[in-house]
Order: C-alpha cells, then structure tokens, then sequence
C-alpha cells in the first residue's frame, strides 16, 4: 500500500508538461482491436492504462511499448470472457462491449468496476446496443451480448454520456449501414476516439457535435493517433498554481479543452495568462467567491469539482458548487473538514466559507478526483499531511510526485 505525505506552505515554480488524457487512452486502447495493428502515442503511464493492457494480454493481443508510444497487434486476439478479475480494475473495461461487439458480434463481461462516485449505470449503453440489433442477458452481474449482425440504426441518448457515446461508437462502426448518435456527447475524448477510428477507414462526420453519423464498415484498416493532452489533469495543476504557484507554467494544454475553467478563474480575479499551449498560473491574492455547477461539456466538469473545492478554501466568502452529474462526489470533504474546511453540503450543492487555515491531517482518497483534491489542500495547509490509499489517483495522474516535486513542492510517495 501506498502514500503520500506532503509539507505544505511551499511555492510551486517552473514547468509542469501534461500527460496524454487518460479519458481517451482508456478508450482508444480498447478501439485498437477492430484493426489487426494500432499505434496510439502519447499514452500516459498510469495503472489504468496498465489494467487495460492486461485485458489485451488476457484477450491474445500482443502490445509494445516504446516509451509512451503503443504498438496493438490484435491478429491473435480471442473472444474470452473478461471476468471480474479484470472488469473490476477499472471502469473503462466497459469499452471492450462496444469493441467486442464489432469484432466478433459477441461478449461476456463481468459489471465494470472504478472509483465509487455515485450511480453510473450502463442502461444507456445496452439499450443503444439492443437498437442495433444485440440481445442482451445479464446474470450475477455478468453480461452476455450477442447479435447474429450489427444493424445501423438512429439512436437518440437520454443523457449525453460520454461511455455511451463511445461504447455504440465502437459498435457501430463495425454496423451493415448507417448509424446516428443524437444527443452525444461532445467532450475532447470523444473526438479523439473519432480521428482514430477515421484513421482505420472508418467514415464518421459530427466530430465535436451532439449528432454523429456512422457509415458501417466490415473492413478495417491500421490505424494510428496521439492522445490529447489530459485537460483534466492541466485544470488540476493550473488550479495549484493559482492557490501556491509563482509563475508556474503548465505546458502541452489545449485551452480551447478548458474554456469553463478559464473562464470562471478570470471570473474569480485568478492570476493566469493563457497562451497558444500552455498557462502561466501566480498565487493569487483577494480572489473573489462565485458559483458554479457541474456540467457537460463544454459546461464546468464534474472530473474538476474536488479539486475546484479546495481552491474554494482559500478565497475569503462563501461559494457555492452544485454537482449535477454524480451524487457521490462529495466523498473529500469530510476530510478537507478534518483539515479545518468550513463546508456545508445541502443536497447536491456545497456552500463553502474559505480563508480558513487548513491544517495537516492523516486523510484518506476515495476515489481519483478526491485524491487530487487532498493534494492541492495539502500544498496550501500548515504542516505535513499524509494521504492514504493513493493507489486511487496514481490511476489517472503520471508521475503526479514527481512532476509537484519538480515544481518545488515538498511531496514524496511512501510504501507503507
């Protein structure tokens, strides 16, 4: 078991280089196997992206690494069932549905595991699937999909899910005909997915909007991409070098990726300067409250709230989050109070009183995003915080000690 210990009150300067999105890595990973070879370069090095590499293993693929460049050669590759042992490391192993779907017009699957942060059920990612012709049994949580042919089919989501968009993505491409994903999500990811997925022959147009149209085809060629930079992970460092920074540059940032961000921090009187691909982030003093509430994209993103919270602690008024997306993740603020937070948590919205001094605490990460806000409180705390269970957010952030102790945090990672 791992933790990590960090002294805070230290004062983050230099550069911080962003990582390929672990949010499209964990796709595009399982996508490589409509193709008979893949290459997928930048992929970050985190144990997510480790977990879906055993999955190919398991699966017969051959995967290469050179430094973050992947090499997926699926000739071999088998229709086993990906049992619990595998589908509980990781959420994301719900994509070999979809994926599997269109190889071989089956797969059994155990229920996807990942971070507790509510209620994610795949009910829209079946039903998107049954429209395109698959029959579907689930016992014990494992689930049997089968279709004697994908058919295309106009398909209109509930919600714009990010997982379903992609899971009938993967599924449709391989589909006799024509898809359409109406109300789709739109996020980054997914349009990395799409120029991917283009890359192998594949004829999809919508990129970037709520409406794809999917032209099915039996034949796939090699394909290859580069993930994006992780504009989660860019949101998480600007925002610790708008709570302790001096001219911290964070580099290899798509701006247009974090708009919401931008915006509201210049809302906030934030110090930052935005350039073609990177931000400079400075300590900012007399930051102002605001308001804000979880959307999706391009809306203010739930995968940033935790650590948007603990910037909150620090400006002098009461702000307010509301989380629309998942009704769990408020699983760190029990433990920002430990550190001395004031926040009060009413149905979905937190009202938070900041400038209040926090101090060092033995705290615990429940789940990826809480864990980086532990982080950012314990760079701005008084005295030495210790964060258990951080097998958590070494799953989606690469090197997150080595890169803060680069930039002069005090952060070191511990086997206990």
């Amino acid at each position: 078991m791992k933790q990590i210990k960090v002294v805070g009150k230290q004062i983050l300067s230099g550069e911080i280089e962003i990582s390929g999105a672990k949010n499209s890595a964990v796709a595009l990973l399982p996508a490589a196997i409509l193709t008979t070879e893949a290459v997928i370069d930048n992929v970050p090095n985190i144990s997510d992206i480790r977990a879906l590499e055993d999955i190919l293993n398991y699966l017969g693929a051959d995967v290469y690494k050179e430094g973050s460049k992947l090499t997926i050669n699926s000739q071999k590759l088998k229709n086993k069932p990906i049992t619990e042992e595998f589908s509980s490391l990781l959420r994301a192993s719900y994509y070999f549905m979809g994926a599997m779907l269109a190889r071989f017009k089956e797969v059994t699957i155990s229920l996807p595991g990942g971070c507790q942060i509510g209620d994610r059920p795949i009910d829209i990612h079946l039903n998107g699937f049954k429209k395109l012709g698959v029959k579907i049994k689930e016992e014990n949580n494992t689930y049997v999909l089968k279709a004697d042919k994908l058919i295309g089919a106009d398909i209109t989501l509930p919600f714009p899910s990010v997982g379903a968009t992609i899971n009938i993505l993967l599924a449709s491409v391989k589909a006799v005909g024509k898809t359409i994903i109406r109300n789709a999500a739109k996020e980054p990811e997914i349009g990395n997915l799409i120029d991917f997925l283009n890359s192998m022959g594949a004829k999809i147009k919508g990129k970037d909007t709520d409406v794809l149209e999917i032209e099915g085809s039996l034949l796939l060629n090699e394909g290859n991409i580069s993930v994006i930079s992780d504009r989660i992970e860019a949101g998480t460092y600007i925002l610790a070098g708008v709570m302790t920074g001096k001219n911290l540059k964070i580099k290899n940032v798509n701006p247009n990726h974090l708009t919401s961000l931008i915006n509201i921090l210049k809302e906030m009187d934030a110090d930052i300067k935005v350039y073609d691909n990177y931000i400079m982030a400075s300590k900012s003093e007399n930051l102002k409250p605001v308001s804000v509430k979880t959307e999706v994209y391009p809306g203010f993103p739930t995968d940033l709230q935790q650590p948007f919270t603990s910037l909150l602690l620090i400006v002098n008024g009461t702000s307010y989050i509301k989380e629309t997306i998942y009704e769990n993740r408020f699983q760190n603020i029990a433990y920002l109070k430990e550190m001395g937070a004031d926040i009060e948590i009413v149905n979905d919205t937190l009202i938070i009183k900041g400038a209040r001094e926090l101090i060092g605490k033995e705290v615990v990460t429940s789940d990826l995003r809480a864990g980086a806000a532990l982080i950012l409180a314990a760079l701005v705390a008084k005295g030495t915080t210790t964060i258990k269970e951080v097998k958590y957010v070494l799953r989606g952030y690469e090197n997150i000690v080595s890169k803060l102790s680069a930039v002069h945090a005090k952060i070191v990672l511990e086997d206990v």
